[in-house]
């Protein structure tokens, strides 16, 4: 009896520390684009939602930031950062904000926050203009692509 006791407790510590450290990937933030202005380049994200096409980003503020995703994200508003903070995973860009056109070839590159588009609600960066419009192109095929080969970016 009291080594079956000793046998299910075992069990049972066992199978936590399997949950914890489970959790502990389930959870792992995919890495974001930043650099010394933070995420994607300092601009706001939820900013690029009501921005007209062709539209220059609008830059957040160090009034206004938050930690997600192991970044620091800026502002233009109070209002706006709630609104990510609410729901980040709708304002965030896609593929932690690198490069669509890149991750699309199979790999990861920094990001000018002007070249942008919003495509079904989501919010794609490229590196620049140029990478952009050729981006846009074909925007279906490449961000089918880049769906495909995210996983295997991540890994490099």
């Amino acid at each position: 009896m009291a080594t079956e006791f000793k046998i299910r407790t075992y069990a049972v510590k066992v199978m936590a520390i399997f949950a914890i450290l489970f959790a502990g990937f389930a959870n792992a933030a995919d890495p974001v684009f930043s650099n010394k202005k933070g995420a994607i380049a300092g601009a706001d994200p939820v900013a690029y939602f009501s921005l007209l096409p062709g539209e220059q980003a609008i830059l957040g503020s160090d009034d206004f930031t938050y930690e997600w995703n192991g970044a620091t994200w800026k502002f233009s508003s109070a209002e706006n950062r709630q609104k990510f903070i609410d729901s980040p995973e709708k304002y965030a860009p896609q593929y932690g904000g690198y490069c669509a056109y890149a991750v699309a070839h199979g790999s990861a590159a920094k990001i000018s926050p002007n070249a942008w588009k919003v495509v079904d609600d989501k919010l794609y960066l490229n590196y620049n203009k140029s990478i952009a419009k050729k981006w846009v192109k074909n925007q279906d095929d490449f961000i089918k692509r880049a769906d495909e080969a995210w996983p295997e970016v991540l890994k490099k």
